[in-house]
């Protein structure tokens, strides 16, 4: 990542809405104090609507921060439910007993009244948070306006806050749902930043990521808002861009040149323009990758540079289900060369062989990389069949340098010079060039010629202790959180006299947390401190001797 070389503590665009980041304009101000005045109101609703990445999720988040003690909160974030599965997902975030498999309203709605009677008498205040709300149906708005007919003499015993996007206000404004929006006692619209806000909102991210550099000229700031429209989401993006692009061309700050090229990129020009700008940035970037692997990790320094469509493998054609897939595949490989894996010859054109129906390039690179693991794969289910055979299946989306810090074979998807969609495996790298398996043919191609056909999406397996979780959080404890703090200690260079005290009751505890977020951001990782699957398979690193590598060494 960029971070380091500008001397950031972490990444200043994330478009995560995090609380602290947060730039109180006026209107944001004014939409906080909108929902702390509803929360306070007594019952009813409230409504906060805005356009997409406006930072009403933000808001929210603030809001939580400063809610009243006394309030229990029940946040749903995916309201594309059924009104009885709203009405279960209410109970479980209350943490609402019901009948397990119960499917009547009725019997959901007593449990529901039964709680809020009960947290009323103990002075307890119930607040109902519902995100993305304009994807409630008629139907589920109008059973939210009922459950606020629970009240005692006094007051509501349910508050629920609407955030939504502009149609959500236009459809309570339906005459069926009339009876509803007579009950919102407050409502705010979250508009855009105004020039002079956009300005001060990038310096507030910069200062909060650490840094009083100006990294944006003020001469910039009208173009931003103008590609932007004052809209956070979409400034985010294009500074991370811009950023990025600084970095690549070793620039200390932003200039208008580089801003084009990302206003380009996060607006979708046509691809083959788009990849023109990638093998730019490719070959720009070659010159970096033996630092990289020298120095140390800079993990996404081309992701996202490559807009491709997500990983897919629909309209695919395998064979029926349990027929073993022919294929001519490397044994597992080392890196480019090594004795079973003997030099590749030089790739032309990174496109499908004519001689094979590109509907079985999904079949074919599954089947390169089930040999290269020592297994055979058999057409279905990629993922369910790792899993049988003991490996964990992840699909992403990444960079190359991210690819050579985790050090797995992959499969690619990738596009010809004509846009064709085909899939390939990643069976090594090299400084400047990448092995890989198209069809039933392996050879090499530089890395620039790959990262402009590449999409960025990936999956590759891995293979983890059966103790350690997909997931680990602060506050976990077990095997799998002794075994985190054993690894962590061996690759901070610990002897293992240091580590013999760590027993199976370990505490995943903020201490952990902290040598976590460090280890991440050494990596190039999103410093969240908990223990993801990336996380966990740099933990990992090259701990399994018996599992395929892209490098032949790592220096």
């Amino acid at each position: 990542m960029y971070q380091s070389y500008f001397g950031l503590a972490e990444a200043p665009f994330s478009i995560a809405p995090a609380p602290r980041y947060l730039y109180m304009s006026q209107r944001h101000q004014e939409a906080l104090a909108h929902l702390l005045y509803g929360v306070n109101s007594g019952g009813g609703f409230v409504l906060l609507t805005g356009e997409v990445g406006a930072g009403k999720t933000t808001v929210c988040r603030c809001l939580l921060e400063q809610i009243p003690a006394t309030c229990d909160v029940a946040y749903i974030f995916n309201p594309k439910l059924t009104v009885e599965e709203l009405l279960s997902s209410i109970c479980v975030e209350f943490g609402i007993a019901h009948p397990a498999g119960n499917s009547s309203i009725k019997v959901f709605v007593d449990c529901i009244n039964t709680h809020l009677l009960d947290a009323h008498a103990r002075g307890r205040h119930a607040v109902l948070i519902i995100d993305e709300a304009q994807n409630l149906s008629a139907d589920v708005l109008e059973q939210m306006r009922l459950l606020t007919n629970l009240e005692t003499n006094e007051r509501k015993l349910l508050q629920i806050i609407l955030i939504g996007q502009p149609e959500l206000a236009t459809m309570l404004e339906r005459p069926d749902l009339k009876q509803l929006s007579q009950r919102i006692v407050a409502r705010y619209h979250l508009g855009a930043l105004s020039k002079v806000e956009v300005a001060a909102y990038i310096r507030h991210r910069l200062e909060i990521a650490g840094t009083q550099r100006t990294l944006f000229p003020a001469s910039l700031n009208r173009r931003i808002y103008q590609i932007s429209g004052g809209v956070p989401r979409v400034i985010n993006v294009l500074c991370d861009r811009a950023l990025l692009g600084a970095f690549v061309e070793g620039k200390d700050r932003v200039d208008r040149k580089i801003l084009a090229q990302a206003e380009r990129e996060i607006l979708h020009t046509p691809s083959t323009q788009r990849r023109n700008r990638q093998r730019v940035f490719a070959f720009a970037l070659l010159g970096l990758v033996g630092i990289v692997i020298g120095v140390g990790p800079i993990g996404g320094l081309f992701g996202g540079l490559s807009a491709g469509r997500p990983w897919s493998t629909s309209g695919v054609t395998t064979a029926p289900p349990g027929a073993s897939i022919p294929i001519t595949a490397p044994k597992p490989a080392q890196g480019l060369t090594s004795a079973a894996n003997p030099p590749s010859p030089a790739l032309g054109n990174l496109a499908w062989p004519a001689s094979l129906p590109i509907s079985r390039s999904d079949v074919l690179a599954h089947a390169a990389l089930f040999t290269a693991w020592g297994a055979r794969y058999q057409a279905g289910d990629p993922c369910r069949q790792a899993e049988a055979i003991g490996l964990r299946c992840r699909s992403e989306r990444g960079s190359l340098v991210e690819l050579r810090l985790l050090n797995l074979p992959a499969v690619l998807a990738l596009r010809d010079d004509q846009g064709h969609a085909f899939q390939a495996t990643l069976l090594g790298l090299a400084a400047d060039q990448a092995s890989l398996m198209i069809g039933e043919t392996r050879g090499n191609v530089s890395l620039g010629v790959l990262a402009g056909h590449w999409t960025g999406d990936y999956r590759l397996f891995w293979r983890a202790p059966a103790a350690v979780q997909e997931t680990l959080r602060p506050g976990a404890s077990g095997a799998g959180v002794a075994w985190v703090i054993n690894r962590l200690a061996k690759l901070e260079g610990q002897t293992q006299s240091d580590i013999e005290p760590v027993i199976e009751t370990a505490q995943y505890d903020e201490a952990l947390s902290a040598r976590i977020k460090q280890f991440q951001r050494s990596r190039g990782l999103n410093p969240d401190g908990n223990v993801g699957p990336k996380t966990l398979i740099h933990l990992l690193g090259d701990s399994d001797a018996s599992a395929p590598k892209l490098l032949s060494n790592r220096n």
